[in-house]
């Protein structure tokens, strides 16, 4: 039996792989390269825990410091195929400034991405994560670059959006079948060519086709033998019997004199025949299709030949996002077993220490306007969250606009 059990293991450990992970310790500066595409609007990652976490160590990661900034940030692995494997892009986002506009999604580059000059227009294998800006953009984006053209699910997948730490999982199968998970739980799933628009429809309009001249699709038809009664015809305005010439009326200086038009309640509108059934009728014509001659299956929708870096390529307009544990392999066992050692036994913690932080400010609030009241000082003004002003925002944000709207 322990055999058999050591057989198992140790097939297991040689049939999967891990192809980058990343944990944010000690060093991890040394691993990632900043983009410098923006200039002075590019912002700047720091190494935190945030203001409430589980573990104040196993909880670091980098985070965005400074609002209404690009981000740009990488780092490079060898380069992999994912042929006949399974792909698993994994990592935790963590909101904890309520953020109101920004993206939390990561991108996996080929290899000749030029790191420095990493920007929203480099091309991109794959991008996946959450994306939020205002109350009608809170998604997962999972775009696939085909062919040159990035094509967005058509899936309405949605993200968190509170402030706690949420682990984000894209698998794709070498069957062409996909799953996202958050906080290791399924939200959606199923088949690449279903989901996105990767290849032309398989079937198109005949062209050929056309609608015979003489098809009645007409349901219901005038009845030949209904005739408009003979006293139908009345005009819908008539003279207003009861109205009488004005004393001061001067027929010479004022023209002819002519009573006020009034509504005919004898007017009945126009006459139509009614309505019967179209003996001729032969119901609503349908287009033949045909097998569309430009469609061609793809068994290797999910397959990328050559992926080797990934990175933050983000527009936040409020900062504070973390971003930790971070994986990437061809093994959905190895994903589970990262969620398991390094979310799921901190985010309870984390959850517990954020309560007692709010609970805290609430007591702290009471308090203040309790003496405000004993006082007898006016009521506090609004806290104002936004400590950016309009001149922070670039007149141009180049492609990461594009991020929330074309793609």
């Amino acid at each position: 039996m322990k055999f058999l059990i050591l057989s198992a293991l140790f097939f297991y450990t040689v049939s999967s792989t891990i192809i980058f992970e990343e944990q944010f310790g000690d060093g991890w500066e040394d691993r990632w390269v900043q983009s410098t595409s923006k200039g002075s609007d590019q912002g700047k990652f720091e190494w935190s825990a945030g203001k409430f976490y589980g573990d104040a160590d196993k909880d670091k990661g980098i985070q965005t410091s400074q609002n209404a900034r690009f981000y740009g940030l990488s780092a490079k692995f060898d380069s992999f195929n994912n042929e006949d494997k399974d792909l698993v892009i994994q990592f935790t986002v963590k909101h904890e400034q309520k953020i109101d506009c920004g993206g939390g999604y990561v991108k996996l580059f080929p290899s000749d991405l030029e790191q420095e000059e990493m920007h929203g227009d480099s091309p991109y294998n794959i991008m996946f994560g959450p994306d939020i800006c205002g109350p009608g953009t809170k998604k997962v984006h999972v775009i696939f670059n085909y062919k040159g053209n990035n094509i967005l699910t058509k899936k309405d997948i949605r993200c968190k959006d509170d402030e706690m730490t949420h682990l984000y999982t894209l698998i794709l199968h070498s069957d062409n079948t996909y799953e996202v998970r958050i906080d290791n739980a399924k939200v959606e799933s199923g088949n690449l060519e279903e989901d996105w628009d990767f290849l032309p429809p398989k079937t198109i309009k005949d062209p050929e086709a056309k609608k015979p001249e003489d098809w009645d699709d007409r349901e219901k038809i005038d009845d030949p033998e209904d005739e408009q009664p003979e006293d139908w015809e009345k005009p819908e305005f008539i003279a207003d019997p009861d109205a009488e010439k004005p004393e001061d009326w001067d027929d010479d200086m004022d023209g002819e004199w002519e009573p006020p038009m009034i509504n005919n309640p004898e007017y009945k509108g126009e006459w139509k025949p009614k309505q019967i059934d179209n003996p001729e009728y032969k119901g609503k014509w349908v287009h033949p299709m045909i097998d569309n001659p430009e469609y061609e299956a793809d068994d290797t929708l999910y397959k990328f030949e050559d992926t080797a870096v990934i990175g933050f390529d983000l527009w936040q307009v409020k900062s504070g996002t973390i971003f930790d544990n971070i994986l990437i392999s061809d093994s959905v066992e190895d994903a589970e077993a990262q969620a398991k050692d390094l979310w799921e036994v901190t985010k309870d913690g984390e959850k517990k220490m954020k309560d007692e932080q709010d609970e805290e400010e609430r007591k702290k609030r009471e308090e203040e306007e309790a003496k405000r009241k004993e006082e007898g000082g006016d009521e506090p003004e609004d806290e104002d969250f936004g400590d950016y002003e309009d001149e922070d925002f670039p007149e141009d944000l180049g492609d990461e606009d594009q991020e929330h709207d074309e793609l």
